[in-house]
């Protein structure tokens, strides 16, 4: 049995599915009640207090390991959500960290991952590390105002890096689940090619059929939005990456097709998948 935490999010509910569909028996983790596949199994646990995921760990083989707030969440304990798998019987964790931690490696969230990083390498357990740069779907935080105005807001309209579709983080998810191939590797995940905001948002007007307006926020413009959803210190090293690039976040992996054996998904066929979130 493999447990999925994060299993309602964007790599989270892909994963399930494709491991039930794979003929593995699957238990979904997340804070709340939640449709899940067929056949598989849902339990309520917050991973910022490790012991609740206790009843879910159990009978468990195989554990897809997803902190995001969690990882600086008060009484959050990562750490110790290894340790307690361990002890139940866990062989195999794939971790899903950023590639912030190499790229970008003395922010505090990339100092805490990597210390989450190091704890799987040192608890003795099959382990595999997945670092996503960004996210095809970050592109729904424009979604209110395509469907409102057909308008993209962003800053660095013409500023790119190869975002990553979480479908294919989700594939690449199951495969170091499920094939020893992979244990003990660290593997970089991005798009197939650098893409700007600009060129997302035409993207997404292909996708509709309909003209979006691409609009250019300022730096401060944009981190008073994102500030509304995340830490300012998230925001500030978000805007970091998005302004400029280093060569490294720029770099277009081939690791994707090395796991897979395909090339990743470009932006257009997430925007196609997902068109109906901008209708």
């Amino acid at each position: 049995m493999i447990v999925v935490t994060g299993a309602t999010g964007n790599v989270g509910r892909p994963l399930t599915r494709a491991l039930a569909e794979a003929g593995q028996q699957v238990t979904a983790v997340s804070r709340h009640a939640a449709a899940v596949p067929d056949g598989v199994r849902h339990v309520a646990a917050d991973l910022a207090e490790p012991g609740s995921l206790e009843p879910a760990l159990a009978g468990a083989k195989g554990l897809f390991l997803l902190l995001s707030g969690d990882l600086h969440a008060a009484g959050a304990s990562p750490a110790f959500i290894i340790g307690e798998a361990a002890a139940g019987g866990v062989r195999r964790i794939v971790l899903l960290s950023t590639q912030g931690v190499a790229t970008r490696p003395f922010g505090p969230t990339r100092i805490a991952m990597r210390a989450v990083e190091e704890s799987l390498r040192e608890s003795g357990l099959e382990w595999a590390v997945l670092r996503p740069g960004g996210f095809a779907s970050n592109a729904l935080w424009w979604a209110e105002s395509v469907r409102a105005r057909r308008v993209v807001a962003a800053p660095f309209g013409d500023v790119g890096v190869p975002i990553i579709d979480p479908a294919d983080i989700a594939e690449v998810a199951a495969a170091c689940l499920l094939d020893d191939r992979h244990t003990g590797g660290v593997y970089e995940l991005t798009g197939p090619e650098v893409i700007t905001p600009r060129r997302q948002a035409e993207a997404i007007a292909a996708a509709l059929g309909s003209p979006v307006r691409f609009h250019a926020l300022t730096r401060d413009e944009a981190k008073a939005a994102m500030a509304q959803s995340m830490p300012a210190e998230l925001a500030e090293d978000t805007l970091d990456i998005l302004g400029s690039p280093s060569p490294a976040e720029l770099r277009v992996s081939p690791d994707v097709q090395r796991v897979l054996g395909r090339a990743p998904r470009p932006f257009a066929d997430w925007a196609a998948r997902n068109v109906a979130a901008f209708r």
